[in-house]
């Protein structure tokens, strides 16, 4: 019973910071560790230990996941190169320069040792990333890559961790070889992601059924992830390709499915990224506590030096990535130089998360200076978080790339939107023409005609200016007749199974017509 306590405590904890940094106007991720900082300090709280195993396989799979779902491909592929540049390169050149770093200022540390700590704080975190991210309305170039990034560099950062720890203990390192692991390691991942995807599809199509196609969707997510680890291939890149194979194959799960899918997935999200982040604060004791032989003010300067060059790598990298594959002609052509300000803000969003400590809490017990690489893993996620975190925000809107709430459709949804609108009013006049039944459908035919006239000027002054009254008035409509309806129910008692489907059936209507006036956040 006690975990089922700590569980339901922490949980409770988790939506009072969530509460406060919204109110702060912070991100919550930044909020969730430090207060589980401040909570492990409290005298009488029970020590929770973060099993790096736990983390890895329980947290991580459904998150990745969610994130590929949501992945548009189109864009993932065409922005491929500035992908796999940070993902594989931006996570390689980091780790190298925490090593040196490291390696300067403990003369006598192993080399392998120094780059295994660059590998465990090299890669961003999805989770970490998305946290602050979903608060903006960022350009959607800036989201992708930052997005596909962190959806790939964990398997890059992995890989190089694994070889860097063997190295470590045996006291060799082949270049070769990783390089050569690292692929096989990728293709056989995305492989079994695949293959996992395709038969939660093929499952979807035949269950039929909201519950089991969700329960599915899971089972794929931990399956995809387990049978990668199984065969000793890449888990990230298994989970994500299952993602990507899911999102991409929407239209075989039901629209019920579809809708109630979504809010279980963000609950997910929600419960699993504000246990991560309380948990990765709740460490700290633990990992002061071993390290009571080191001075202060030495582990100090290794924590900032650490996390200064952390930071500053991935602008090192990220300017020249930027710049140099636009001197290729082709290239500069068909991908123009992007505003400076958007290199900047892909620079400062290096928030590192649960990925960086999971793999510093499973180093071996028997490796050199074990409890100090975590100690310094540790600091290296709470100053990203921090210094980050909390001026990203800041930052983009100095910089003045955050987009402005627009005033008017954007033109692939009014096209979208249109050609629905045409294909139904040419279905609706084909069956006006049936002698049978044309009498209905010639009733009916006034409300597709005007539906079309309306998305056919929809961002024109009078049209949208009367588009938008009608839609008001359609909201004050479906308003009154919900609140006719709670009377009834009042005054004359009504079904609660039935009163659930009419309340549900007017919130879908609500909800989408706040959606056609922009004011979905209303």
């Amino acid at each position: 019973m006690e975990i089922v306590e700590v569980l339901l405590a922490l949980m409770a904890a988790c939506v009072a910071f969530a509460v406060l940094a919204r109110r702060a106007r912070l991100p919550y991720a930044v909020v969730l560790v430090v207060g589980g900082m401040v909570l492990a300090f409290i005298p009488g709280m029970p020590e929770v230990e973060l099993d790096p195993q736990v983390a890895l396989a329980f947290f991580l799979p459904p998150l990745l996941q969610a994130s590929a779902y949501r992945t548009d491909w189109k864009a993932f592929k065409g922005s491929l190169r500035p992908i796999l540049l940070l993902a594989v390169g931006a996570v390689l050149f980091s780790a190298f320069c925490v090593g040196v770093v490291v390696k300067l200022l403990i003369p006598g540390f192993p080399w392998a040792a120094a780059i295994t700590l660059g590998a465990i704080v090299a890669p961003p975190d999805a989770v970490a990333a998305a946290a602050v991210l979903n608060r903006l309305r960022l350009p959607r170039r800036i989201v992708t890559v930052l997005e596909g990034e962190s959806l790939i560099n964990d398997a890059t950062a992995l890989v190089l961790y694994r070889f860097a720890v063997a190295a470590t203990l045996a006291g060799s390192f082949s270049w070769f070889e990783a390089g050569f692991s690292f692929l096989a390691l990728a293709i056989g991942g995305g492989m079994i992601g695949w293959l996992a995807g395709w038969l939660a599809v093929r499952a979807a199509r035949r269950l039929q059924d909201t519950l089991l196609e969700t329960a599915s969707s899971f089972i794929a997510c931990f399956a995809s992830f387990l049978a990668a680890e199984a065969v000793h291939v890449s888990g990230v890149i298994a989970v994500v390709t299952t993602g990507l194979v899911l999102g991409h194959a929407q239209h075989a799960f039901t629209a019920q499915t579809r809708r109630d899918s979504r809010t279980v997935w963000q609950f997910i999200e929600f419960v699993l990224n504000s246990l991560i982040f309380i948990l990765i604060g709740l460490q700290l004791n633990g990992i002061l506590d071993r390290l009571h032989e080191y001075p202060n003010w030495h582990l100090a300067l290794l924590a900032v030096c650490v996390s200064v060059v952390l930071i500053l790598a991935r602008f090192i990298w990220v300017i020249p990535a930027v710049w140099l594959p636009r001197q290729i002609p082709s290239i500069r052509r068909r991908d123009p130089m992007p505003p400076f300000s958007h290199t900047i803000i892909i620079s400062w969003a290096g928030m590192r998360g649960v990925v960086s400590l999971a793999a510093a809490m499973a180093l071996p017990v028997t490796f050199p200076e074990r409890d100090l690489l975590v100690f310094l893993a540790f600091c290296a996620i709470l100053a990203t978080l921090v210094l980050q975190g909390t001026t990203l925000e800041w930052l983009i809107r100095r910089l003045g790339a955050e987009e402005k709430r627009r005033t008017v459709m954007p033109h692939e949804e009014a096209a979208a939107r249109t050609l629905i609108a045409h294909a139904s009013l040419r279905e609706m006049e084909r069956r006006a023409e049936d002698f049978l039944s044309g009498a209905i459908a010639q009733d009916l035919l006034p409300e597709f005609r005007d539906r079309v006239r309306l998305l056919d000027g929809i961002n024109q002054g009078p049209i949208a200016a009367e588009r938008a009254a009608r839609l008001e008035h359609r909201l004050h409509a479906l308003r009154a007749g919900r609140a006719r309806l709670l009377r009834h129910r009042d005054e004359d008692g009504l079904e609660e199974e039935l009163m659930t489907r009419l309340v549900e059936e007017l919130d879908l209507e609500e909800l989408r017509l706040r959606r056609l006036l922009g004011a979905a956040d209303a």
